[in-house]
């Protein structure tokens, strides 16, 4: 007589992928979708995104529906990650959960609560689903509001409480969907890209980057334990800092400035029994030495194939890295579904042969992809990801 065994649970999945064990099944999942390809999936207007979602909040809040646009976003979040057989389930897109206090048109807004140098100007495209949030009075910055900037950091994080209401939306899918992984952020390192000063400041001011990376490291040793005794152990972070061509740093400003953090930021995770994943775009090799086998980190996602980040070199250099992605988000979008097919096959064969790999797409699917590439992506992955 023989048993047959008990199918393995999208946890199990994701735990064995980090323990780097072989399955037989390879987990999924996707880093985003545009609400443009969720809509096409769910059949119906998706309340998932990117910039969409901001201008979606900011535009709930001055109608008065804001309950129903997170009620909307939750739903549709947890759907598509359901329906495109996701194993690790993302729950939140972009926020702005700030009210607007004039509308100049459907897709502008205007912010002008407190001093007149603090007021914003919403703008929102809604073909490519982007939004730009712009001072409506820019202001020369100067290396000591970086300072002031980074010092309010440390200061707002010594004084953080982490509370349940914050963790609410991850809480409430971790008791409905009991068998997924609920992703979660808190891992964030790096500098911010919002003004060429701090490239400078790595230069000239090391000392207001690395009060900034103190910031954010003090952060995660209020929220990652906090997480951690919730049941979310998956802690996801990094931050872009590279192109096609290279980090926009040197590897040594790496070293001595962005490493520390990273190193803090994964010995946190440890400590209190999380994994911790690294993202960026773009061509990491330069760096690569430092970051994947130094810095503690646990995982690597928005792998960028593109960028000539190689999923069989990734793994075959780095044995004890989890690693997440790899399907281009580009091929999607602009490739023939021969493209599509070997590239999801590609990714898939590694992973089988070499394990603690999660396959998915390694960005988010575009709003100009066409339907039948999103259908031509999730049937290869359904056909050829395993039992």
């Amino acid at each position: 007589m023989t048993t047959s065994k008990t199918p393995l649970t999208s946890k199990d999945l994701i735990e064995k992928t980090f323990r780097k064990e072989k399955t037989s099944r390879i987990p999924v999942n996707h880093r985003g979708f545009s609400s443009k390809a969720a809509s096409y999936i769910l059949g119906r207007e998706a309340f998932v995104g990117g910039g969409i979602q901001k201008w979606r909040e900011a535009k709930s809040l001055l109608e008065g529906w804001h309950a129903e646009y997170l009620e909307r976003s939750f739903q549709d979040a947890t759907q598509i990650s359901q329906v495109t057989g996701q194993d690790m389930m993302r729950v939140q897109y972009w926020r702005f959960n700030q009210k607007p206090t004039r509308k100049i048109d459907d897709y502008t807004f205007l912010f002008e609560e407190g001093p007149k140098e603090t007021w914003q100007i919403m703008r929102f495209d809604p073909v490519s689903e982007q939004c730009h949030v712009e001072p409506c009075y820019p202001q020369a910055l100067v290396a000591k509001k970086l300072y002031e900037s980074a010092q309010a950091m440390e200061k707002g994080a010594a004084a953080y409480q982490p509370t349940k209401e914050a963790l609410h939306t991850e809480l409430r899918a971790q008791a409905l969907f009991g068998d997924k992984v609920i992703e979660i952020g808190g891992g964030g390192v790096g500098i911010p890209h919002d003004t060429t000063l701090w490239l400078e400041a790595m230069l000239l001011n090391p000392e207001i980057v690395e009060a900034h990376i103190r910031g954010q490291v003090a952060w995660a040793r209020k929220t990652i334990p906090f997480y951690v005794q919730h049941g979310l152990r998956i802690v996801l972070g990094g931050g872009d800092f590279a192109s096609n061509t290279g980090p926009m740093y040197s590897p040594a400003l790496f070293r001595r400035l962005i490493l520390p953090g990273v190193k803090e930021i994964a010995a946190i995770c440890h400590q209190c029994g999380a994994y911790y994943m690294f993202a960026s775009d773009g061509d990491l090799w330069p760096v690569a030495d430092a970051l994947f086998g130094e810095s503690g980190v646990d995982g690597y996602y928005e792998i960028d194939r593109r960028a000539n980040m190689d999923l069989l070199r990734l793994r075959q250099t780095f044995p004890k890295l989890t690693l997440l992605g790899n399907i281009s988000s580009h091929t999607v979008a602009l490739g023939s579904p021969d493209d599509i097919k070997a590239e999801v096959r590609s990714c898939l064969e590694v992973a089988h042969t070499h394990g603690g790999i999660i396959v998915g797409i390694s960005n988010y699917i575009q709003p100009e992809t066409p339907p039948h590439n999103i259908d031509v992506l999730l049937q290869t992955i359904d056909e050829n990801r395993g039992h």
